[in-house]
């Protein structure tokens, strides 16, 4: 049995910028995508429970390669490891719209740890509690806010239907009410 995804999850991963990926290709894999994330919220946590900077600050440098690679750094635990044991493929890679959040992350680590360090706790825990419940929240629900910034910003990903729907009649969707025309002819 071939694993699918629900209509929300897929779309939810478009906006991270899985949209140019299959679907057949995301689907086994979908719920490995979280892992980077997961793993990134429980060090955030405990750097932000302890009021640690050198934890945030050790994480800081793994988000902002995260941010400026296609692929995240954790991804490679899945990709070199677990895969091989869920006998799955690999990761496809990310997309600008969640490189972008890892951006965000990173300077969200940076100021947190400075707050800390700084002997500014109030702001160090709510920063850093803003930013682990962000991360949390990508890595239980797919629903990535820093994404969502990045669309609203820079534009939304079409719809995969839609993308379908004009593959199938083999034109784009620039202009919809050129094809609406032709079909009433």
């Amino acid at each position: 049995m071939r694993p699918t995804l629900t209509p929300r999850t897929r779309r939810l991963l478009d906006i991270q910028g899985f949209d140019t990926v299959d679907v057949q290709e995301v689907a086994p894999v979908a719920p490995w995508l979280r892992l980077a994330f997961g793993l990134c919220a429980l060090l955030a946590g405990v750097g932000t429970i302890l009021a640690s900077p050198t934890i945030l600050l050790v994480l800081m440098p793994i988000a902002a390669l995260a941010a400026a690679s296609p692929v995240h750094p954790f991804d490679l635990i899945y990709n070199y490891g677990i895969r091989h044991f869920t006998g799955t493929g690999p990761l496809p890679k990310r997309g600008v719209p969640s490189r972008f959040g890892c951006g965000m992350g990173a300077v969200f680590l940076l100021v947190t740890a400075w707050a800390f360090s700084a002997g500014h706790v109030v702001a160090g825990y709510a920063l850093g509690g803003m930013l682990t419940f962000v991360v949390l929240l990508v890595s239980t629900t797919d629903i990535c806010i820093p994404s969502l910034i990045y669309r609203s910003i820079f534009g939304w990903s079409r719809a995969r239907d839609a993308q379908q729907k004009d593959d199938r009649h083999g034109e784009h969707a620039v202009h919809p009410e050129r094809r609406a025309l032709r079909h009433r002819a």
